[in-house]
């Protein structure tokens, strides 16, 4: 037996448990994994609360996560990049990472760089392949200006910075404690809330938005920054992307691990800082998921298991 997360109703952090269950066996093309770290993410929380049935419809007992790094343990047949010991990160697709030995394809996985934390290599895939997806939606460049809304947090993050190693200037929306962070990273950061546009228009006029947050900053962005909605992204907002034109790329449009290698190999070269706001064993997922709930954490929170 091994222990994993499991919920067997919609609800809030109450109805996640750490069972026991039935020791995964890899099938062909997957790989046993022993867990040592793996992030929590908004959406997550959203599927549980069953915010997310008509997308994402839940089969109960259900498990959950997807970020994933760890150690080998036992590979299935047909599998030949990796072998027991191996040192590991990437994700599954199989709401089944928040555990301690997790399956993942052969596809889903690569080795991970010795130069990484645990925390940070399995942090990568929901946020950074979001991030990715939504910067290159928005095709910054040199002489761009680009706003990117809760810049502080996971997907905000990486994104001020992908934005920032494509040339542009970067204005980063984020509460004010977050504001000497952004500017080490190159970025202008400006506070949230009333006179906004204001404090976004005083640091140059925009060219682009990556809108993590919603709240009606796609709006904002076509009608107050005159923002062409072909170069607005949002990870939140759906009808007011529906309704002005902009566009709604995020995990699926990155989640390969060709990208998700891609953001190691930089964070390992100490040319992405992956933040990490908080870490929790796995007993403790309630405590990680009411501290997500919290909100304006700054980057990642990461189960871990050792």
């Amino acid at each position: 037996m091994t222990e994993a997360v499991r919920f067997s109703e919609y609800g809030g952090v109450d109805v996640l448990r750490v069972v026991d269950v039935e020791r995964p066996v890899p099938g062909a093309g997957q790989v046993l994994v022993e867990m040592r770290a793996a992030s929590i993410n908004p959406g997550e929380a959203k599927i549980r609360e069953g915010l997310l049935h008509a997308l994402y419809p839940a089969t109960f007992p259900s498990g959950e996560g997807s970020d994933l790094a760890g150690v080998v343990v036992e590979v299935g047949p047909g599998v030949t990049r990796f072998a027991a010991g191996d040192e590991v990160f990437g994700f599954t697709d199989r709401r089944a990472s928040h555990a301690e030995l997790v399956l993942a394809s052969e596809t889903e996985l690569a080795p991970k760089p010795a130069e990484l934390s645990w925390e940070v290599a399995g942090s990568l895939y929901v946020a950074g392949a979001t991030a990715w997806a939504m910067v290159r939606a928005v095709d910054p460049g040199p002489g761009d200006v680009v706003v990117v809304t809760g810049a502080a947090g996971g997907v905000g993050s990486l994104a001020v910075q992908l934005a920032r190693r494509a040339g542009a200037t970067v204005i980063g929306v984020a509460g004010p404690r977050h504001h000497e962070w952004l500017a080490s990273l190159g970025v202008s950061p400006v506070a949230y809330g009333d006179g906004v546009v204001e404090r976004i228009l005083a640091v140059g006029r925009p060219d682009a938005l990556v809108d993590v947050v919603g709240d009606g900053y796609v709006e904002l962005g076509v009608t107050a920054l005159g923002i062409a909605p072909a170069r607005i992204d949002t990870l939140n907002d759906y009808p007011a992307a529906a309704r002005y034109g902009a566009k709604t790329d995020g995990n699926a449009e990155g989640g390969r691990i060709e990208v998700i290698a891609e953001l190691a190999a930089l964070a390992a070269g100490g040319e992405l800082v992956v933040p990490i706001a908080a870490t929790y064993p796995l007993r403790e997922v309630r405590a990680a998921y009411t501290e997500l709930a919290k909100g304006h954490t700054r980057g990642k929170i990461v189960l871990v298991n050792r």
